[in-house]
């Protein structure tokens, strides 16, 4: 075999085809896309168009909303904590964190944190350091005699619009004048 006798298989590469090149062609004048109208001209997008009877689209109903702040947590249950524990992937004497958790292959990827689930039964004592948990599972955690540490959360404003605006005013003003005091 040489370099010059190497090719393609038949049909391997079929040319495109070459539109408005002469009547003779067979796609030529109008390049296949018949006369006028709105489908003959480039840029034309008409998907879900029916005709002009109402579209599915838009005789379905609408339902249901989805929350934009809402938070997408990776769960990992107690039983699951214990089940590694066992088996040695993780140290109970040291603190556990997300990243031990991952590292230790529990966990896949962080989505916006990592919630403990009371789910099975734990019988080490660990600290435990999560983003959110569920009461009964850091009830649990307690009674056996762990620790669950969560990220501190913010204080949230109170009152809706100017009344909030107000109330931070006159808390801006208490702490001037209890500065000015000292």
């Amino acid at each position: 075999m040489k370099l010059n006798d190497i090719q393609d298989n038949k049909g391997a590469n079929i040319s495109r085809k070459r539109v408005g090149r002469g009547i003779g062609s067979g796609t030529g004048k109008t390049s296949g896309r018949g006369h006028k109208g709105q489908k003959s001209r480039s840029g034309v997008s008409l998907l879900g168009f029916e005709g002009g009877q109402m579209p599915l689209y838009r005789r379905l109903p609408k339902r249901g909303f989805k929350n934009p702040f809402s938070k997408k947590y990776t769960e990992i249950n107690l039983g699951t904590l214990q089940k590694a524990i066992d088996t040695g992937k993780i140290d109970a004497e040291k603190e556990i964190t997300e990243t031990t958790l991952i590292e230790s292959g529990l966990l896949g990827k962080l989505k916006d944190g990592v919630r403990l689930l009371g789910k099975g039964e734990l019988k080490s004592v660990i600290k435990l350091s999560v983003t959110t948990a569920s009461n009964n599972a850091i009830n649990y955690v307690e009674k056996v005699g762990g620790t669950v540490i969560l990220p501190s959360q913010k204080a949230k404003p109170e009152g809706k619009g100017k009344r909030r605006d107000k109330l931070s005013a006159e808390r801006k003003a208490a702490r001037a004048a209890t500065l000015k005091s000292e």
